[in-house]
């Protein structure tokens, strides 16, 4: 197989299940958790680790910043022989009960996106495949770190959440936030839904897991919000989800 144009390779890998975060810094890290770690390539975003676990290639790969690199990741992987793909990242907690430190299992996304728009149209669901997800809870059960299963908010814009009052439709934003913590909504990130929503289309597994940094509402409620970066907890539940795959 020809090396693919964006990801720059083939299927030479043998894997077929991939690990995803959005920062390239951070593919090496995860790898560090599979047996044989090794780096195998660069190009533009995407750096690609490859392990084993149980005997199985697993692939580590970053997707970049939101949902359009995503998508071309996950296509491209999709094309080489991938078939599960299990995004690890960090969120902005949003329902009062998720914390910094805890890790949210994305059960499904809201699609504040663009990409996923070009794939289907906006009443069809980004959801969650229902193993992967039981698998990444079990997994941050058995390791112990505190877990949120439920809907996530997945935008495109990181300072229209942070800086509403600024943008121009920044009173759609503001309704829309609030319509999303009305109806439960756990956290917001920049990717889930164009990993749902390719995934679905091509007829692959996907899941989510990730990182809570902090939480704004708790700070303008003036309750307590820790902010952690240290995201090996999301990472080793990840690992022990992927074991129960493999």
């Amino acid at each position: 197989m020809e090396p693919l144009y964006h990801i720059g390779f083939g299927d030479e890998h043998g894997a077929k299940i991939a690990i995803l975060p959005g920062d390239p810094g951070r593919v090496e890290q995860i790898a560090r958790y599979l047996d044989n770690p090794r780096f195998f390539h660069q190009n533009r975003e995407y750096t690609t680790w490859l392990g084993e676990l149980n005997g199985q290639t697993i692939l580590v790969m970053s997707t970049g910043m939101g949902g359009p690199s995503t998508a071309i990741g996950v296509e491209e992987l999709f094309m080489t022989g991938v078939d599960t793909f299990i995004r690890v990242g960090t969120c902005g907690g949003m329902a009062e009960q998720v914390v910094g430190g805890d890790v949210v299992v994305a059960t499904g996304a809201i699609r504040q996106d663009g990409t996923s728009k070009e794939y289907v149209p906006i009443e069809f669901p980004a959801v969650a495949d229902l193993t992967v997800t039981n698998a990444l809870v079990q997994g941050a059960k058995q390791i112990g770190v505190a877990c949120h299963a439920g809907v996530v908010q997945c935008k495109d814009s990181f300072y229209g959440q942070h800086s509403p009052d600024r943008m121009p439709v920044g009173y759609e934003l503001k309704d829309k936030w609030g319509a999303w913590l009305k109806a439960g909504c756990l956290a917001s990130e920049m990717e889930s839904a164009a990993l749902y929503i390719v995934a679905a289309t091509l007829g692959a597994r996907a899941g989510c897991i990730l990182h809570v940094i902090w939480n704004q509402e708790r700070g303008a409620k003036g309750l307590s919000n820790p902010t952690c970066k240290d995201i090996s907890k999301a990472i080793q539940a990840t690992v022990e989800a992927v074991k129960l795959l493999v």
